[in-house]
């Protein structure tokens, strides 16, 4: 095990090595953990049922919103995936891993990656969701995200070949990006963004189109635009939002006293000169918003905040729960689970929200961040197999930057190798299985509903 340790910890050994004795600790991995040990789908020993599961996930949620959550998860199996990234990480846990940890997404499905704007003006596409990120097995990502590939095809309509391949092409790309990286000077590999520039440089040039169609609706997503169809100004001249029950509603004054006393805590938690910035706008309303499938039940405010005349500008203050993989992996708790997040993102993102931080309200832990910047999507159930295949061989490109962050790209490479053709078929051989259980856990799911075991909340689809 000495060999293996020392690939763990070589990041913060002080001495230099030659980049080939690095790349060989990483090939000796294979020695303890093979790229066909992946292939195998393992579930926890002591998996809990879909009911108990769906219990045990909705403690600590507003109980008024459970039916909603177990709603949304009902929608399709890729649905379900999206709200069960706990289940997940308990059989992750129960399988082989390679010894190689990196900051992880935690919850690395296709939706979860999305554009939005850099500070400068430009449109990138990366990992936006980081509520599940912990230091952990690297592959745990790369395999969420190629599953997530196989229930997205099948719901759009994909062949199960086009799925399959569109699994081993995620996995694909990853290598090619990690060994393109672990060969480029460390200042420049750390600072790749991913703009459109990837397609190309990942063959993924089909999806341009839908890349610019979103990048177009991603530029107008603002919070000015958001704040012109949300919010109204009153007889006394205050703005508020414009309740729309049961995804945005109106909170009480104590409660939205408790999130506006909350934002000097997390004024603090950013840097010197945008802490300057966010002080110079005032606060006009509260409101609180349903978000996502995972995310249902959570406490979520909006707080509309006025600049300079009617300038408006919207924070997302969000309620940051342990991650759902903290009861799989090694390390303390975290003392802010707000911080975990803010802090993860920080590592992964190529460019982080300037305004995102973190802040506790009522002794509960949140994040802050602007709720709308220029944020779009590419939804990957509605893609045909050939633009489908180039979405995973994008979404891999931006998993592998985002791994190198944290983890030497030339160990990573070692161990997924340019010869790794076996890696690119064992993962998606794990990607149609455990896509096969997860339609197997919607249906259980739906069973317990019709039975009446669990309530369920069926939005109007208008």
């Amino acid at each position: 095990m000495g060999e293996r340790t020392r690939a763990r910890t070589a990041a913060v050994m002080g001495r230099w090595v030659e980049p080939a004795e690095v790349y060989a600790r990483g090939h000796a991995l294979r020695e303890y953990t093979s790229h066909q040990a992946h292939r195998e789908c393992v579930l926890a020993k002591d998996r809990p049922s879909v009911v108990d599961f769906v219990d045990a996930s909705n403690e600590g949620r507003l109980p008024d919103l459970a039916p909603l959550r177990v709603g949304r998860m009902l929608a399709s199996p890729f649905a379900f995936f999206r709200g069960s990234a706990g289940l997940m990480a308990g059989d992750l846990a129960a399988s082989p891993r390679s010894g190689l940890d990196a900051q992880l997404c935690g919850d690395a499905h296709v939706a979860n990656f999305g554009l939005y704007g850099t500070p400068e003006g430009r449109i990138v596409m990366d990992i936006n969701d980081f509520d599940e990120t912990l230091p952990g097995p690297w592959e745990w990502d790369l395999k969420r995200l190629a599953v997530s590939l196989v229930l997205a095809g099948r719901e759009g309509g994909v062949s199960e070949k086009g799925c399959r391949e569109a699994a081993e092409d995620v996995v694909l790309s990853y290598r090619r990006t990690i060994d393109h990286l672990a060969q480029q000077p460390f200042l420049e590999s750390w600072t790749a963004l991913g703009d459109e520039s990837v397609l190309t440089q990942v063959n993924a040039g089909a999806l341009l189109d839908d890349f610019a169609k979103a990048a177009k609706k991603a530029r107008k997503n603002t919070s000015a635009r958001l704040a012109a169809k949300w919010t109204h100004r009153g007889a006394d001249e205050r703005w508020r939002f414009v309740p729309e029950p049961p995804v945005l509603t109106a909170v009480s004054e104590d409660t939205a006293d408790a999130v506006i006393g909350a934002l000097p805590e997390y004024v603090d938690t950013l840097r010197e000169s945008r802490r300057i910035l966010i002080t110079r706008y005032g606060v006009s309303d509260v409101a609180f918003r349903v978000v996502g499938t995972g995310s249902v039940g959570l406490r979520n405010y909006l707080v509309l905040l006025h600049g300079n005349g009617d300038e408006a500008l919207v924070l997302q203050v969000k309620e940051a729960r342990p991650s759902a993989l903290a009861a799989h992996l090694a390390g303390d708790p975290a003392k802010h689970e707000g911080k975990r997040i803010v802090h993860g993102a920080r590592l992964v993102q190529a460019e982080t929200d300037i305004l995102l931080g973190w802040t506790t309200v009522r002794g509960s832990h949140y994040i802050v961040r602007q709720f709308r910047n220029r944020k779009g999507e590419i939804d990957a159930t509605t893609l045909e197999r050939d633009h489908l295949d180039d979405y995973g061989r994008f979404a891999g490109a931006l998993l592998a930057r985002a791994h190198t962050r944290s983890v030497d790209p030339r160990l990573l490479a070692g161990y997924c190798g340019t010869d790794g053709d076996d890696l690119d078929e064992a993962f998606a051989k794990y990607a149609v299985d455990y896509a096969d259980r997860t339609e197997a856990d919607h249906a259980e799911l739906a069973e317990a509903v019709r039975a009446g075991r669990v309530r369920a909340l069926i939005e109007d689809a208008a």
